[in-house]
């Protein structure tokens, strides 16, 4: 048995008010994300089976860390991929379908994009096969 149940949480840090509001809007309202708690120093959105915490207390930006990506379930790629285009935000990989090489095959349609804070988003759906 493992220890570990799942992902709790992704935590990010702006470092000023307007990244702050621009990183809740993001989630929030482009990719339509509910509040689930807040307070003076924060906020945390509810992800389905984890939890997307924002801070606004940052005191610079960090560099790029070991953490290369994480991943948000969807049951809709591309119309994820046009809200984060819309609302002018980069997309690196455009939606495609793929197959993870495992056994049995994995089939997936993924895409990626950067949000406000210049963190890698990767959206990721599962195909029944």
């Amino acid at each position: 048995m493992s220890l570990i149940k799942g992902l709790h949480h992704v935590s990010m840090t702006c470092c000023s008010e307007s990244e702050y509001n621009e990183e809740i809007a993001f989630y929030r309202d482009i990719l339509e994300i509910p509040v689930l708690r807040s307070w003076d120093g924060g906020v945390m959105l509810n992800a389905g089976n984890a939890v997307i915490e924002i801070f606004p207390n940052g005191d610079e930006r960090l560099e790029k860390g070991t953490i290369r990506h994480f991943s948000l379930a969807t049951d809709d790629v591309d119309e994820c991929i046009r809200r984060v285009r819309q609302a002018g935000y980069p997309v690196f990989v455009e939606p495609k379908d793929i197959v993870i090489q495992t056994t049995p095959g994995f089939p997936a349609r993924i895409a990626f994009c950067k949000g406000p804070l210049g963190e890698e988003i990767e959206f990721f759906q599962e195909k029944i096969s």
